[in-house]
């Protein structure tokens, strides 16, 4: 059949300018697909490892998740940095939750977004001085648990929509 065509490796500032401009326009599968070629060539690009994760984890609202879920979790330990592993794997837990949120599974949106919390914390502790990306991402996820039913209630919530 085809065969991949390789990107040249002075490409690569530009395909993951592209990259960031495809996620931008809710094209992630197309963000995901240049991350892939990036990669291809430099498979310890942190770069193109973090975008590719946050383009995987736009597509949780589409079918299958849980495969988008472990094909990002794969990718965290391949980030050198232990806050950047932190943040990142927080970040999957986050959109996880608001994915699940927006299925109508509060029980489960509490879970994850309690799973990143845990996560943002740990990067806060070991983030550069001035770096509070795992702050914002803290206090979104503290307003969204305020937004949620108790986990009872939530329970009571999902199993009335179960049974109709």
């Amino acid at each position: 059949m085809f065969e991949l065509r390789p990107l040249s490796a002075a490409a690569i500032p530009a395909a993951l300018a592209r990259a960031e401009r495809y996620r931008l326009l809710n094209e992630s599968g197309q963000a995901e697909s240049i991350c892939q070629d990036v990669l291809a060539i430099d498979p310890d690009n942190q770069d193109a490892l973090a975008m590719m994760i946050l383009a995987i984890t736009d597509q949780f609202r589409d079918e299958g998740t849980a495969a988008h879920v472990s094909r990002a979790e794969r990718l965290v330990p391949q980030l050198r940095d232990p806050y950047t592993q932190a943040y990142y794997g927080a970040i999957i837990n986050e959109r996880r939750a608001r994915a699940a949120r927006d299925a109508g599974r509060a029980t489960m949106a509490y879970e994850w977004l309690l799973a990143a919390l845990h996560g943002f914390d740990r990067a806060i502790g070991l983030r550069a001085p001035g770096n509070d990306d795992a702050v914002l991402r803290w206090n979104a996820c503290v307003r969204a648990l305020q937004h949620l039913p108790a986990p009872a209630q939530a329970d009571r919530a999902e199993s009335a929509i179960m049974s109709e």
